[in-house]
């Protein structure tokens, strides 16, 4: 089940225990459950003298195993074999609750043993989905502090007729005592957020207290991330306030192209940003969507940052990094199906799709990838691309037409996502050189058509193109006295993350230049 590598490292992994941990397996006879017999002997033998390992549960759901401290109340299941992206999250799960603190604030921590209520959580997963760990950790860390709340984690593969049943075709897919409670990524501050309700009203307040900062960047992207860097190294207050650390890179399953940097994935590449601004001393205020910004009232005043949640923020310099979003259809049906049968990430929801056919609606290298990556898994795709030619790079073009399951349409308009009221079982496309219409016989609708900046909110604040883009100088200045802006929600060509990097550190030494050319006004 696992090399001699992984088992080195996991026995590394475990001297940190310090609790006795009681794992409790309900297995059946199929090949899986043999497997996650082996594992969790592995475990067990890896440190027998913390962790005790019984084979006679009795739960429904098999096979399944939990993890509780010895003497405890709290329940942690597994259901299916915690692997691929999920082997980190089982990892941790055994560290916390063996005794290992976990890497976040205290008054997380706090939150989660003050929620009060019975709580009972199911977390579908996939193991090829990278989006599904932070979820998975975050209802895993809730239910080893809190003896009010179970989480059981299933993974899909393995309960394949509960995934029918519950019409699941996008991971992670979260229920709260047996209803729909929230589906794609989410971190913990999320989840108490929606369980406590006034918890943003605390934070609002405590977030309106804070001091004005020297510089205050909205967004943490890559471009977000650069800005902070160079500005805390100029020994300025700096502040990052963003709706999710990471930005679009959290979605991104392969990164090559980021200089020096010769291999890695979308979520290892957002941790490693955020860890680099945190050792700078920046204040990082996560999970947190900004509304509105009003212009200071003279040269050198406070500008205003306000928050979705009521709070404001002050600075007398800002960067606006707020990066782009997937780009909708727009199509009658899209809303209505998202998860589904309408995804937006192949990779983490290709798998639920085994064996059915999709289609992939866009044309250009995101299109033509994930085009790629799903016939490996599915039974045929089918390409529709508005133009009247694919736009992707000539390689990933010729590997596409050399795909036995896949078939291509150009010229093609996407008119309707049809299905039964429950999920999607189709889609409409016109034929733009004739006004035919063609109906194709679908289980899943795959989209990938561009990003659109996230520039909504400052409508009638500063310019912005018929794009809706930033409109930025050479130095990244708006057309806004002390507001900057870098990364792809700006006119900048080229929307790529070391495009975005550079930027952002533009921006930085831009808005720097301008604190120190402009003297604070004396009334703020």
């Amino acid at each position: 089940m696992l090399d001699e590598t992984l088992k080195a490292q996991l026995a590394a992994y475990l001297e940190r225990v310090t609790q006795p941990i009681e794992m409790v397996a309900s297995l059946d006879d199929s090949s899986t459950a043999a497997e996650m017999r082996d594992l969790l002997e592995t475990i067990q033998g890896l440190r027998s003298d913390k962790i005790t390992l019984r084979l006679d549960g009795t739960d429904t759901r098999q096979p399944s195993f939990t993890l509780q401290r010895a003497g405890a109340t709290n329940s942690l299941r597994f259901a299916g074999l915690p692997l691929g992206h999920e082997f980190t999250s089982l990892v941790l799960a055994l560290l916390w609750t063996g005794g290992h603190p976990p890497k976040v604030e205290p008054d997380v921590i706090e939150a989660i043993q003050a929620l009060d209520g019975d709580f009972n959580f199911e977390v579908y997963m996939s193991l090829s989905c990278h989006n599904c760990p932070d979820v998975v950790q975050a209802l895993s860390l809730m239910a080893i502090f809190n003896p009010k709340i179970k989480t059981t984690v299933i993974e899909g593969g393995a309960f394949q007729d509960e995934v029918k049943a519950r019409e699941i075709m996008a991971v992670p897919m979260v229920f709260l005592n047996g209803q729909v409670f929230g589906a794609g990524r989410m971190m913990v501050e999320e989840i108490i957020a929606k369980l406590d309700t006034g918890a943003a009203q605390r934070d609002a307040a405590k977030l309106s207290a804070k001091a004005p900062f020297e510089m205050l960047i909205v967004g943490g992207g890559p471009a977000g991330a650069a800005a902070a860097v160079y500005a805390a190294r100029k020994g300025i207050r700096t502040g990052v306030v963003a709706e999710r650390f990471g930005g679009q890179t959290n979605d991104t399953m392969a990164i090559e192209n980021y200089i020096s940097v010769k291999e890695t994935d979308g979520p290892k590449f957002a941790a490693a940003l955020e860890a680099q601004v945190r050792q700078y001393g920046v204040e990082i205020m996560n999970l947190q969507r900004v509304e509105q910004l009003i212009p200071a009232t003279e040269p050198g005043g406070l500008i205003e940052v306000k928050l979705a949640n009521g709070g404001s923020l002050m600075s007398r310099s800002v960067i606006l990094s707020t990066g782009a979003r997937w780009r909708n259809v727009g199509a009658p049906g899209e809303d209505q199906y998202r998860n589904k049968g309408v995804a937006y990430c192949p990779h983490c929801d290709g798998p639920l799709f085994k064996g059915k056919r999709v289609s992939v609606i866009g044309g250009g290298n995101s299109g033509v990838e994930a085009a790629i990556d799903l016939a490996g898994i599915v039974k045929h795709v089918t390409l529709v691309e508005f133009a009247d030619q694919l736009k992707a790079d000539a390689v990933l073009v010729t590997k596409l037409k050399s795909l036995p399951n896949v078939t291509i349409h150009t010229n093609a308009q996407t008119t309707e996502i049809t299905g039964d009221g429950h999920i999607v079982n189709g889609m409409h496309y016109k034929d733009r050189a004739t006004d035919e219409v063609h109906h194709l016989e679908l289980e899943g609708v795959f989209v990938q058509i561009g990003l659109i900046p996230n520039t909504e909110w400052l409508k009638g604040t500063l310019e912005l193109s018929k794009h809706g883009e930033i409109v930025i100088d050479a130095k990244g200045a708006t057309n806004v006295p002390g507001v900057f802006a870098a990364g792809d929600a700006t006119t900048v060509p080229f929307k790529q993350i070391v495009i975005a990097a550079g930027d952002g550190a533009k921006s930085a030494l831009s808005a720097f230049d301008y604190l120190i050319r402009t003297p604070a006004s004396i009334t703020h």
